[in-house]
């Protein structure tokens, strides 16, 4: 697993991805441009793994996914929004 953020390990134990970003109490645009920078360095089929604590991200990722090929698959958890990223293409 290949950490595009530092994250602690006892937070990604469970977490099946490539790429793992910590967007926690990052404002948008922020979240989606650290997730953009971490689908570049991934390969077609890798998973980026997205922590983020901006309610205003998920129309954001939302809206990205939309324009591409890739496929997202989200999970609000508290005050968490966790978002996982296939790249297609």
């Amino acid at each position: 697993m290949k950490s595009a953020e530092n994250m602690p390990s006892s937070e990604n134990s469970d977490i099946s991805a490539d790429y793992l970003v910590d967007a926690t109490n990052m404002k948008c645009p922020l979240p989606l441009l650290k997730m953009k920078q971490a689908l570049n360095k991934a390969s077609i089929g890798e998973i980026v793994f997205v922590t983020v604590t901006d309610p205003t991200s998920e129309r954001d990722f939302r809206s990205f996914i939309a324009m591409t090929d890739h496929e997202l698959k989200t999970l609000k958890k508290e005050n968490e929004f966790h978002y996982w990223i296939t790249k297609k293409s």
